[in-house]
Formats: structure tokens, sequence, C-alpha cells
């Protein structure tokens, strides 16, 4: 089964998270994880992918043009009905990633996709929205952002196997 990390990155930060979170998701078995960059996108797996996580850094408390208009501009991928979740980097604590992750959902609710964090309900660590590091993530940051991948991995599975 196939999940896509999507993600903007300019300083590296935000593709090396993403990273991360596919060596989470690759422990499930029968999921197969591909990262991609905005600007070199496998259109054929992305569609084929019933899943997609979406990565963006945060600029001035909200996700990047670059992100805004991939999302304005995707008309011909299919999103709908994939289960969709998301991370964040940001370059201090209280930057504003909070507020990527939710436009980020509001983006992917607008496609029609199902928005899944794992929220509280898989206990520690909790991933309310999806997944924040700080730069490209402290040690607790990045086993977070690797038990998100692999409960996303899961979630897929869940609910499409």
């Amino acid at each position: 089964m196939k999940l896509a990390i999507l993600y903007h990155s300019k300083t590296g930060n935000t593709k090396e998270v993403g990273e991360i979170i596919a060596v989470g998701a690759r422990e499930v078995t029968d999921v197969e994880v591909k990262c991609m960059s905005i600007n070199d996108i496998d259109y054929e797996y992305l569609n084929e992918a019933k899943t997609v996580i979406f990565g963006c850094p945060t600029y001035y408390a909200d996700f990047s043009w670059q992100m805004k208009k991939w999302f304005d501009e995707s008309w011909g991928c299919k999103l709908g009905g994939k289960l969709g979740a998301m991370f964040a980097t940001e370059d201090y604590l209280g930057g504003g990633a909070d507020f990527t992750l939710l436009t980020l959902a509001g983006h992917m609710l607008v496609k029609g996709m199902l928005v899944y964090s794992g929220g509280s309900a898989e206990g520690q660590p909790y991933t309310h929205y999806g997944v924040v590091c700080i730069k490209n993530g402290d040690s607790e940051q990045r086993e977070r952002a690797k038990i998100f991948g692999k409960r996303i991995a899961l979630k897929t599975i869940e609910l499409f196997k």
C-alpha cells in the first residue's frame, strides 16, 4: 500500500523530518513509502497512494507560499478520499507551526481528504495536529516524528486494506 510524503523545504529541515517520518512508516508491513519535494513529484505514485503526509516550513506563523501555490494548482491530483496528515518545521518554539498545521488541514479538507493525526487517542507522545520540529528536531522531536510515521502507516492499513 502506497504512502506519499510530500513536502516543501527551503533549508533541508522539512525534507529531513519527512525522511524521519518515512523511517517510522516503513516499519509497517505492506506499506511502501516515497518522499517527494513539491518541486519533483512522481504524480503516478502520488495518485496511487492511499495516504499523503504533507510537510511544510513555517513562515510568519503560516505555511509557505510555495505549498499554497501547489495546493492552488493541484487540481489534477487525485487527493479526494485519501488519508491526509501533516507536519511542520519552525525556527523556534512558538514560531506558529500550529497555524501551519491547521492551514494544511484546511487545504486537505477542501481537497476531500480524510485528515488524521492520531491526536491523544494513540497515547504518548501526543500529536494533536501533527508533528512539529524546531529546525530538523532534537532527539525527542525526531523520535516523535518516527512514531507519527508509524501511526499514520498503521491507520492507512486499517482504513484501506
